[in-house]
């Protein structure tokens, strides 16, 4: 059985311009999804730098003897670092930043590395669970108890990032390895997802689904059926038995970028 995996990124209803971004590797080694803010133009940049380069970085260095955790690490501290340089070089641009997610399969172990309030979710065994916390006051309130889940879920603020790719006060990239077995599907998403589409929904589709591709069409249906608010994007990822073989389909809409 081979490691499936599908993305798709979608404009939805109410935005002129996609400002997410997503890529993959085609061997199914890498996934990133990163949600980009500050105006048409530098969303779509940040979004777009920080793709290119954690993709870039993890092709260069893949088979080094850099440790995995280190590599997933630099690559994104190196996709902040070139966003500062370009907010540096176009002023215009000087309020642009992204969030990150990604996922790496390397040396028998699977790492994500996350900034911002994009997602990585597990289902097993017909139970979805989060693998990410977002970077955002109203989380932090939450898991405080300064806020209530009702309250959180309509909280003016709930879009607010602590902290965002494009900073040069970035303080702390999650890093976690993960426990991934055969048969588990893994959803990385950006917010335009989780903002219109419910957990339990989430569930329903990765358990239902019978491909990757029709979970990920699914899923983004639905978000533009219960509103569209945002760009939505998602990348849905089978766990297969072995690690060498791999099966992928990407689509993308006419206002996205893949690498």
């Amino acid at each position: 059985m081979k490691r499936r995996f599908n993305g798709r990124t979608d404009t939805g209803i109410m935005r002129a311009v996609n400002q997410d971004c997503f890529s993959y590797d085609p061997q199914g080694r890498f996934f990133i999804v990163a949600d980009g803010m500050g105006g048409h133009a530098g969303g779509q940049e940040a979004s777009k730098i920080a793709t290119e380069t954690v993709s870039d970085y993890l092709e260069q260095y893949w088979e080094t003897e850099i440790d995995s955790e280190t590599l997933l690490r630099q690559a994104v501290e190196t996709a902040n670092e070139k966003i500062i340089e370009d907010q540096q070089t176009h002023p215009e641009r000087a309020e642009m930043g992204t969030t990150v997610v990604a996922v790496i399969f390397r040396q028998g172990q699977s790492w994500c590395a996350h900034v911002g309030d994009s997602r990585l979710y597990l289902w097993r065994h017909k139970e979805l669970n989060p693998l990410t916390e977002d970077h955002t006051w109203v989380a932090w309130a939450l898991k405080s108890g300064t806020i209530s889940p009702e309250q959180a879920a309509v909280h003016p603020w709930r879009h607010v990032l602590s902290q965002c790719l494009g900073r040069q006060e970035l303080y702390s990239i999650d890093i976690d390895i993960l426990n991934i077995q055969p048969g588990d599907r893994l959803l990385l998403c950006s917010d335009g997802l989780t903002g219109e589409v419910s957990e339990q929904e989430i569930t329903n589709y990765l358990q239902q689904a019978e491909t990757c591709e029709q979970a990920v069409t699914q899923l983004i249906e639905t978000a533009k059926k219960n509103g569209g608010s945002d760009n939505i994007t998602v990348i849905v990822i089978e766990e297969g038995e072995t690690e060498d073989s791999f099966s992928s389909s990407m689509e993308q809409d006419s206002l996205s970028t893949q690498y």
